[in-house]
């Protein structure tokens, strides 16, 4: 059984157990690399790592989402090897400590998402290039048969700020996703979550006419994931850095709930918790 929705909501498929979206999720960001844009270098050691998923588990984060391969604009290449062994440490570290808990890997990789997926059972694929830089990448989901987030992106890390003419934007990435969950479709995918990429391939305007637009993807009927979390369209907008950009971060997730997202990707996973349990007390009827 994959993604699906029972009178208008969305539940995902995690170990052959049905995980309700009805209440929007925190996935916490756990960023093990040494170039990341906000917190690189700072969880590296075991300790580290294993006190960042206490601090997202104990804060109400119900995902934690393991990153070794930055996607910053203009971050370094790091080989499939490396970014394979900087994963199978921190995993055996977090699924020791942490058997129970829902795990996320950030990746592109089809064999790095092997690896994650049979010898960690990491429960959901993260990938930012929607299955776009490794042509094995979706069969490899079909055939482990994980929740896969596919987010829209052109080009790589290195080169995507280069792609950021659109004939329509809305209308471009809903072609974009309309090609690619087809494709995932038939590799077997059955639960596919949407990320729009909030400050992949876009322009500052346009992160901002997509967050505006946002629940004109609502037309695919999947869930969606929200990253904003301390990015560039908040801090550069404010003339402020990363470290001062939650009050925006918290402003901006506020209007994605609004607009439908189902998931947070957050740094402040506190914070994230209590602005769901705001929205949601808003929306009773």
């Amino acid at each position: 059984m994959g993604t699906e929705t029972l009178d208008n909501e969305y539940v995902i498929n995690l170990r052959g157990e049905l995980v309700s979206l009805k209440d929007p999720l925190v996935m916490g960001i756990l960023n093990i690399t040494p170039d990341s844009f906000f917190d690189g270098g700072s969880y590296q050691l075991e300790k580290d790592i294993l006190q960042r998923c206490e601090t997202i588990l104990g804060e109400g984060g119900r995902i934690i989402d393991v990153g070794a391969y930055s996607s910053r604009p203009g971050a370094a290449h790091v080989s499939e090897e490396e970014e394979a062994q900087r994963l199978v440490q921190a995993l055996s570290w977090i699924r020791k400590h942490y058997p129970e808990a829902i795990l996320s890997v950030d990746t592109f990789r089809a064999s790095v998402s092997r690896i994650v997926v049979e010898d960690f059972g990491v429960d959901i694929i993260n990938d930012i290039s929607g299955g776009r830089m490794d042509t094995e990448m979706l069969n490899t989901i079909g055939q482990l048969g994980v929740p896969y987030i596919m987010m829209h992106m052109l080009g790589t890390p290195q080169t995507m700020q280069e792609h950021i003419t659109y004939n329509n934007l809305i209308g471009d990435i809903s072609l974009y996703f309309a090609k690619q969950i087809k494709k995932a479709t038939a590799c077997g995918i059955k639960d596919i979550i949407l990320d729009l990429g909030f400050g992949f391939s876009k322009t500052l305007e346009q992160n901002y006419e997509l967050l505006r637009e946002m629940k004109q993807f609502g037309v695919f009927d999947l869930p969606m994931l929200v990253g904003v979390s301390r990015k560039s369209m908040i801090y550069k907008l404010l003339d402020i850095d990363p470290k001062s950009a939650l009050n925006g971060t918290t402003a901006l997730n506020t209007i994605a709930l609004l607009n439908g997202a189902n998931i947070l990707r957050v740094h402040d996973v506190k914070e994230a918790t209590e602005c769901i349990n705001l929205v949601q007390q808003l929306k009773k009827a």
